[in-house]
């Protein structure tokens, strides 16, 4: 299927590795220019890198800024002054009992999760308005839904997510822009299999061990009974990021191996 994205323009947050990657790789394949962005250079080069050499012909730049602060999200806007489409991808999580989430962890995951978004889309959301056409997409998760109680911290920030977005679906009455939101289940990233792999270390078990054991007791619901692949959740950002996806918008779409039991 041609999505239609040639000579489009996309901004990818958090995207040197993990679901980022795959939606810039994705977008690129599908002709769209692709603007690539981490907090350091050596892993935006090495993220460039891996997206020419799977897709020959792709448009790419890089951005190094840690969009988790005010001057990182300038710095982007500074190098990417407009674009077709925003995916707002770059989060953090973190594992902690509730009582020992201090002020400072609450205000970090804030500052990444959900005011990086604010940030990009104050400015390119706007532009859009103004074209009559555009996307923004904010990469929640099945966690704004299903708080986890080993990091509500970061539930609350997904969820809030959730009302960001709809919220600036409201203001696109009339126009060809969207705004809609993507709830990945448990996913194959690099940061989740970091952390499986380190409670593999204490815990004296193999990786695929842990990830079952995982499934099992912290998301018993769901249906694949596996992690997804970073590819799995790409496919249906680039397909809400295209002219195709028209009449999808203020939406929370659900690409979470069925661990959401709601049926809406």
């Amino acid at each position: 299927m041609d999505l239609q994205l040639r000579g489009k323009r996309a901004v990818v947050t958090g995207s040197t590795a993990g679901i980022g990657l795959a939606i810039a790789i994705d977008l690129a394949r599908e002709g769209a220019s692709v603007v690539v962005n981490g907090r350091t250079q050596r892993r935006v080069d090495a993220a460039l890198a891996q997206i020419r050499d799977e897709v020959r012909e792709a448009r790419v730049e890089a951005v190094a800024a840690d969009l988790g602060t005010a001057s990182g999200a300038q710095a982007l806007i500074a190098q990417a002054s407009d674009t077709d489409i925003l995916v707002n991808n770059v989060g953090i999580f973190e594992a902690v009992p509730f009582e020992r989430i201090d002020d400072a962890s609450w205000l970090r995951l804030f500052e990444t999760n959900v005011m990086s978004g604010v940030r990009l889309s104050r400015h390119y959301f706007p532009r859009m308005l103004q074209r009559g056409w555009g996307r923004v997409l904010f990469i929640s998760s099945e966690s704004a839904l299903q708080i986890p109680a080993e990091m509500i911290h970061y539930g609350v920030t997904k969820t809030a997510q959730l009302a960001l977005a709809r919220g600036l679906a409201e203001l696109t009455t009339g126009t060809q822009v969207t705004v809609n939101s993507v709830l990945p289940g448990p996913t194959r990233s690099e940061g989740v299999g970091a952390f499986v792999e380190g409670l593999a270390r204490q815990q004296r078990k193999d990786a695929a061990q842990v990830e079952r054991d995982f499934l099992q007791q912290m998301r018993p619901s769901s249906l694949l009974q596996r992690f997804a692949e970073p590819a799995e959740v790409a496919h249906l950002v680039a397909f809400l990021a295209s002219p195709l996806a028209a009449a999808t918008n203020g939406a929370a779409l659900r690409v979470d191996g069925g661990v959401v039991r709601a049926i809406v």
